[in-house]
């Protein structure tokens, strides 16, 4: 199609398109409002809307209620055969990482979950928030074990994540990981910012190195902000 048989609302979204794939336009920018559309390409509240619906459907985009339309801040992806480290991830898309620790406990193991992970020995009981660009992304409810990481007590969680200290100090042998998906309720939506029911990504790991357990953690994700990928290799 030249650009002289182009309709105008097809002329508007790929304007916008081609700025927000170039980094024109950068995710969390916003994009002109409709009125300032209308005047710029001199058309109808119609055919601005005609123009911004595809690329919102496509992901692109964001419609907020009396605020305006925003690029899309992308979702953050991840192998669900890995071990993702969620501050690289985050930072490696440019946008700023944080860590909230919000609780922190060293006790004896006391539940089945406890004694299967340290058998009759000491655990770290730990539940924090993980924050992308100043929004809650994960929160997080982690044991690690003490017997066989006895170091993790003198760290300090509130400078760096759990998970990313255990990545860079502990080799891991096995990891096992369980995905599945539940709405948000109670605390983690109040930790989460997100309406009760609102659909979140689970995911529960625990690792070994060789035969002694490490870590186990339940991850608890915005489903809207966070993607598994199953990605394989042909042997």
């Amino acid at each position: 199609m030249t650009p002289q048989s182009k309709t105008k609302h097809q002329q508007i979204r790929e304007d916008i398109e081609n700025q927000i794939r170039s980094g024109a336009l950068k995710p969390g920018d916003r994009i002109p409002f409709e009125h300032e559309l209308m005047a710029q390409y001199g058309v109808s509240r119609m055919t601005v809307n005609k123009a911004l619906t595809p690329l919102d459907e496509g992901g692109l985009i964001e419609r907020r209620k009396r605020a305006g339309t925003f690029v899309r801040l992308p979702r953050l992806d991840s192998t669900v055969l890995d071990i993702p480290d969620i501050q690289h991830e985050i930072t490696a898309r440019g946008e700023a990482y944080r860590f909230e620790l919000l609780s922190y406990t060293i006790r004896k193991t006391g539940s089945d979950e406890e004694r299967e992970l340290a058998g009759n020995g000491k655990v770290l009981a730990l539940t924090g928030l993980h924050f992308a660009s100043a929004k809650p992304l994960a929160f997080e409810r982690r044991l690690i074990n003490l017997e066989a990481v006895p170091q993790a007590e003198s760290v300090d969680f509130t400078r760096q994540s759990p998970g990313h200290w255990l990545l860079g100090v502990v080799p891991w042998t096995h990891v096992e990981n369980q995905i599945s998906a539940q709405p948000a309720e109670g605390q983690t939506a109040l930790h989460l910012r997100l309406d009760e029911g609102t659909a979140c990504l689970v995911v529960d790991r625990r690792t070994w190195r060789g035969t002694e357990r490490i870590t186990t953690v339940r991850q608890v994700f915005d489903g809207g902000a966070y993607r598994l990928i199953a990605s394989f290799d042909q042997r």
